[in-house]
């Protein structure tokens, strides 16, 4: 299985609460709190950013009373980013366009 669909894989690293964590890829909410589920299930802790704020934990009563559903940036810390990945099945060495 490919890896998330950006030229640039991994690259955008931000400090969130004291630290580094790495965007593995910008997608519709409802896909990104799936792949948290997985990530959580793994021992992976993550957060979703919208564009209004980050989320630790996944809002239901947002999601079921029609919050945003947009594209959102899924988050994992960098010292968690080999284990985020080989649990969503991405091949980390693979190139982001194969």
């Amino acid at each position: 299985m490919s890896g998330p669909s950006r030229n640039n894989q991994y690259d955008d690293r931000v400090l969130y609460q004291g630290d580094p964590w790495v965007r593995l890829d910008t997608l519709p909410r409802l896909l990104a709190e799936g792949w948290r589920r997985t990530l959580w299930d793994g021992g992976v802790v993550s957060v979703v950013r919208t564009p209004f704020q980050w989320a630790m934990g996944s809002p239901v009563i947002e999601i079921e009373t029609g919050g945003y559903m947009g594209d959102v940036g899924l988050y994992v810390p960098q010292v968690q980013l080999a284990e985020a990945l080989e649990l969503l099945g991405f091949d980390p060495e693979e190139p982001a366009d194969g």
